[in-house]
């Protein structure tokens, strides 16, 4: 799907405040309403819009632990990597996966309790032999950058 500059901002605007209301989501893009509830439906039915969220401030509710996970696993046969990411997928404390090139297969986010909880984890993975060959585990002390809104005019092509 190409995309012009008015939905690029619509885009833009949406990713800053999904609770906008139609009528301002219209004056941000430079449209009239009915034009712009269109065009923004028609970006949901191509998946492009995948849904709405609320970013919730967990360590104002209580202390957690984030850690990210290299992961390497002994086989490289596409039913090792599935049978690997089925359980990945399986695992609520495993808040992101990605597969990555280079030395390792997998680098995975994931927010527990405490580090003790992440022990139990990775206890279990290991336990349900699921290929992991080796694992490498980084603590996160800080976060310093977590963007939840993507540079989308430096990302898209637009059309004009």
């Amino acid at each position: 799907m190409k995309l012009d500059a008015i939905d690029l901002r619509i885009l833009e605007v949406i990713q800053e405040n999904g609770r906008i209301t139609k009528l301002a989501l219209a004056e941000k893009a430079g449209l009239s309403p009915t034009p712009c509830w269109l065009r923004l439906r028609k970006l949901e039915k191509a998946g492009i819009v995948s849904g709405y969220h609320a970013r919730v401030a967990v360590r104002r509710l209580a202390p957690v632990a984030s850690v990210l996970m290299e992961v390497t696993l002994a086989n490289h046969r596409q039913a090792d990597f599935e049978r690997f990411e089925r359980a990945v997928a399986a695992t609520p404390d495993i808040v992101a996966c990605w597969s990555v090139g280079g030395g390792v297969d997998y680098i995975l986010k994931i927010m527990t309790a405490d580090i003790d909880a992440y022990q139990r984890l990775v206890d279990s993975l290991l336990d349900r032999e699921l290929g992991i060959d080796r694992y490498f585990t980084y603590i996160v002390t800080k976060t310093v950058k977590e963007e939840t809104v993507l540079p989308l005019a430096t990302l898209l092509p637009v059309s004009g």
